[in-house]
């Protein structure tokens, strides 16, 4: 099997990671909804913009580095980044309602043990580790897959995820008290 080159790839793959993230936006937005209906608290609000500098820079980063590149498709790379779609559909079906781009903890809500979470504290963030690097590396911008790498493990291990754990324990803490959320 032959594969494109890798500067006529990177548009169609920016087109598919744009739809894609716009189609999750649109689900995220009916979930948040959902969950303030429901009386969720939101933590983490100051780091969430880093998110959405982050995401779209990636993806235009990957498209102008791959239209650099004069070499093929890397099938292992791209293989990766497909495998990586059912796991991010699987983690957004089990989390299906409380899914959100957000940290919105949801009263009465229980944490999520089924499906990936079984497996993994925090699946989609090692969904999105996977395709932060994988994405790029198919259409061969090495040095998008390497920076953005660094800066999506920093940002999750250093701020997201100790920001969701806090948010669990506080909850679980006014929960075990009889309490209501805070705020």
């Amino acid at each position: 099997m032959r594969l494109p080159f890798a500067r006529r790839f990177a548009p169609y793959l920016f087109g598919f990671l744009t739809v894609q993230r716009l189609l999750e936006l649109k689900v995220a937005r009916r979930n948040e909804a959902w969950a303030r209906a429901q009386g969720a608290q939101e933590y983490g609000q100051e780091h969430y913009p880093a998110f959405f500098v982050l995401h779209p820079s990636w993806m235009l980063f990957t498209l102008l580095e791959g239209r650099q590149n004069r070499g093929r498709v890397s099938l292992p790379a791209l293989l990766l980044f497909v495998l990586a779609q059912p796991l991010r559909y699987w983690v957004i079906r089990t989390l299906g309602r409380y899914w959100n781009t957000r940290i919105l903890i949801v009263p009465g809500g229980e944490r999520v043990r089924g499906g990936p979470f079984r497996y993994l504290k925090h699946p989609n963030y090692a969904v999105v580790a996977l395709e932060i690097a994988s994405a790029p590396l198919a259409v061969g911008a090495w040095r998008t897959a390497l920076a953005y790498s660094v800066v999506n493990a920093a940002l999750l291990l250093l701020v997201r995820i100790p920001a969701e754990e806090a948010a669990l324990r506080e909850y679980a803490r006014e929960a075990s008290q009889g309490g209501r959320l805070p705020g």
